[in-house]
């Protein structure tokens, strides 16, 4: 038994982690939702039903050909669907793009009709497509939600059909350390939202979006081939991802092609990484003189230009000037399982490499969050460095992905003068507040230097790279465990000190106009100094980029534009050119939205074919298809899990219901976590006394200032009598109610959040059991 001192400790700390937990938002599936009018618009799994006949699944095969050519790659994406069903079907398809990528050109093909798209207006875009359905023709329309997921419609697949759209884009490679890096997007994330789905607007419905359970393979087929052509010898090519065959023709030219046993492997982006013999960098300048081709829609005859720059090598210092790492862990439940492992190997890695003169914080978070230290950050001692990895070796994944509340409290943790900080994250980025994010990083950055690590086999890259874009630094992914040492490595080597600083560029007599970027920030790492724009009147002049490097030596490098041949195979650089300048543009106007950047934005889609989040590309047959005015099946396409990821990121784990006891019945848990009252404690009886209250109550008392305003619903009072079953490791594995005198209500919501519950600390060796009285006031 406790004394009186001991138990009030531990009455307390009992009052405390249950309102942690009771505070994390759970995700539930659609049908499960879909009588509540609170319902979010978190994604939901796909209910596959007996009879495979009535499960529809349009999409049959999706495939690229990728053509690298220098450090410009072309793609063109094949979609195919088909209807073997008896009614018409409108398909809807999200699926993943590349952040950099300029999609320019869609095309569908019906039988032996081909119908190029037209890029317009997204509303009136989406007003002829609609038209088009209820006309009964066959259309497509291609919708940007993100600049990097992308939204396809085709309305009217006959009884029959099978249809093809085609898309291409293209993108800009740059390369970090000598390595260049080609990533085709598979499959999009599920994406955690809180936002109710009945205030969301239209643009963001795609986020409830159905998904196939972990494991499941994807129900259509996944093809790939590229073209190396890269002017310089290769020195290797490989595919961390997925298993390719690759032939080289040519010292500088190699073909490479998807394995066969690779036909369901859509669960997760490819990746090519290849290198140029003696880690050489494809330095120079591009020039395209803007003869329009015979399928261009440029009315005007603009010139582009691209200088790419390969920096000096990096000097590594003697004497690294004092630093604070604050980590910010990741532990909803997309992160369950496969990326939590990677992600702590890969803390493990960068804390146990700290010197003994930095400093360094740990921060948890999921539907709220944790910190090592609430003082600030502590010495790298070995005694702190192990605390640190022990707290990371025990989080297991569960509630949501609230991010904004974590860096707003990382940001905020006391600092020590004349110390530089820096703040790494680590998470898959499941979430829809990247504007929010963004926007947050860019008011601090005289504050802290940000860094993002993605996890997980498809990561959402538009809030990884933005952070990297919008913080000035350098965007990292683990895809794998074995990736953990090497990619922190490239972070301590990317940190350590600059390559060049104080960067400027001198056109001469070469005219520029448009020039991005307008700034160049310091270069961190052994990768280029990109840039472009356009230029007017003859091929001269010398362009020169100067700067000082690690070592303060004054570095120039000079290009003759007189020497340069302009090539057609460069009208991609308009592509890139206008994507950039969107980007750009998007961003701001995501944090400030302004009428002038939408227009401007529209206007930059529309004269250089792009597709943009004003702008969208539709093609519409002019046959009549649809005869008998029947209304199609509106069908979601599927998306599949991304490989390694748990059904956690969509919904509960079902196989927690089988932990839950209700006082000798099964009962169903309502649709949505309610807000509960304040709670107290009025009894607790422990089987032994192998927990330490103490120690407990160290780690989680901060959680008191992140719950004043969570405590809002009302319930009819009564007392709730339960029995928690916790692990040697610290989990709750089963929650008993043996007394209930409140509304059933609160009951279902209290024992799921407490399954979500783990405990770190100094634990025995066998499994033992807590009883709790809790009091409704």
């Amino acid at each position: 038994m406790f004394t009186e001192s001991r138990l009030s400790q531990l009455v307390r700390f009992m009052a405390i982690t249950l309102l942690i937990v009771i505070s994390l938002p759970c995700q539930f599936s659609a049908a499960q939702q879909a009588e509540s009018e609170d319902r979010t618009l978190s994604p939901y799994f796909m209910v596959l039903s007996e009879d495979s006949s009535v499960d529809r699944m349009p999409l049959e095969a999706t495939s690229a050909s990728v053509n690298i050519a220098g450090v410009i790659a072309d793609v063109k994406v094949s979609q195919v669907y088909k209807n073997d069903g008896q009614n018409p079907l409108e398909a809807i398809y999200v699926f993943p793009g590349s952040t950099r990528a300029a999609v320019y050109s869609m095309k569908m093909t019906i039988g032996d009709r081909v119908l190029v798209a037209q890029v317009a207006e997204r509303r009136a875009a989406r007003k002829r497509y609609e038209q088009a359905k209820n006309e009964g023709r066959s259309a497509s329309l291609l919708e940007q939600h993100r600049p990097n997921v992308f939204q396809m419609n085709v309305a009217n697949i006959m009884p029959g059909d099978r249809i093809e759209v085609e898309l291409k884009y293209t993108e800009l490679l740059v390369p970090t350390d000598g390595t260049y890096e080609f990533v085709y997007p598979a499959v999009v994330g599920p994406r955690y939202s809180n936002t109710p789905e009945s205030a969301a607007p239209a643009s963001e419905k795609w986020v409830s979006n159905p998904y196939l359970h972990a494991g499941e393979a994807p129900p259509y087929t996944f093809d790939l081939d590229a073209i190396l052509s890269t002017g310089l010898p290769i020195q290797q090519a490989t595919s961390p991802s997925h298993q390719v065959n690759i032939q080289y023709d040519s010292k500088s030219y190699a073909t490479v092609k998807l394995d066969s046993s690779e036909k369901s492997g859509g669960n997760r982006d490819f990746i090519l990484k290849y290198q140029l013999a003696g880690g050489q960098i494809e330095s120079g300048l591009l020039l395209f003189d803007g003869q329009p081709s015979s399928e261009s829609t440029l009315k005007e005859n603009e010139k582009f230009f691209l200088l790419m720059v390969q920096p000096p090598k990096q000097v590594k210092k003697d004497i690294i000037p004092p630093r604070e790492y604050i980590f910010i862990m990741d532990v909803s439940g997309s992160m369950n399982g496969y990326p939590l492992k990677i992600s702590k190997k890969l803390l493990k890695n960068l804390i146990g490499n700290l010197e003994p003169h930095e400093q360094f914080n740990v921060m948890l978070f999921a539907g709220a969050s944790a910190v090592l230290s609430e003082d600030g950050s502590l010495p790298a001692t070995s005694e702190n460095i192990k605390s640190a990895i022990k707290l990371i070796d025990r989080q297991e994944g569960g509630g949501g992905t609230e991010i904004l509340p974590a860096l707003k409290r990382a940001l905020a943790l006391p600092k020590s003068e004349g110390i530089s900080r820096t703040i790494v994250i680590v998470t898959d980025g499941y979430v829809d507040v990247e504007p929010k994010v963004f926007d947050l990083i860019k008011k601090n950055l005289g504050n802290a230097n940000m860094f993002a690590f993605g996890i997980g086999t498809s990561v959402n890259r538009l809030l990884i790279e933005g952070i990297a874009h919008v913080g000035m630094g350098e965007p990292f992914v683990l895809t794998k465990p074995d990736e953990a040492e090497q990619q922190a490595e490239n972070f301590r080597n990317y940190i350590q000190s600059p390559v060049l600083t104080n960067i400027s560029t001198d056109f001469g007599d070469f005219d520029t106009y448009d020039v991005e970027p307008t700034a160049i920030p310091d270069v961190l790492s052994e990768r280029p100094v990109i840039v472009f724009g356009k230029w007017k009147g003859g091929k001269k002049g010398v362009i020169t980029l100067s700067g000082f490097t690690g070592d303060r030596q004054r570095y120039n490098q000079s290009f003759n534009a007189a020497d340069v041949t302009p090539l057609a195979e460069n009208s991609a650089l308009r592509y890139l050119w206008a994507r950039h300048r969107i980007m750009i543009l998007d961003d701001y106007n995501q944090l400030w939205p302004e009428k002038d950047h939408v227009q401007t934005i529209t206007k930059l889609g529309l004269k250089y074919n792009l597709l943009t989040k004003y702008t969208s590309f539709v093609a519409v047959d002019s046959i009549v298809r649809n005869t008998n005015e029947q209304e199609p099946d509106q069908v979601r396409q599927p998306t599949p899990m991304p490989m390694g990821v748990s059904n956690m990121a969509v919904g509960f784990d079902p196989v927690l219901e089988e932990k839950i006891v209700f006082a000798g019945r099964k009962l169903n848990v309502p649709d949505s976590a309610e807000t509960l009252p304040e709670l107290s404690i009025k009894d607790i009886v422990i089987e032994d006394q192998a927990i330490s209250a103490e120690m407990l109550m160290s780690q989680f008392d901060y959680y008191l200032s992140s719950l004043k305003n969570n405590i809002e619903a009302q319930t009819s009072a009564g007392e709730i009598e339960i029995r928690l079953t916790i692990t040697s490791d610290g989990l709750v594995v089963t929650a008993e109610v043996l007394r209930n005198e409140t509304d059933t209500e609160l009951e279902a919501v209290l024992i799921k959040n407490i399954l979500q519950w783990h405990f770190t600390g100094q634990f025995s060796q066998r499994s033992i059991e807590v009883t709790v009285t809790f009091e409704v006031l």
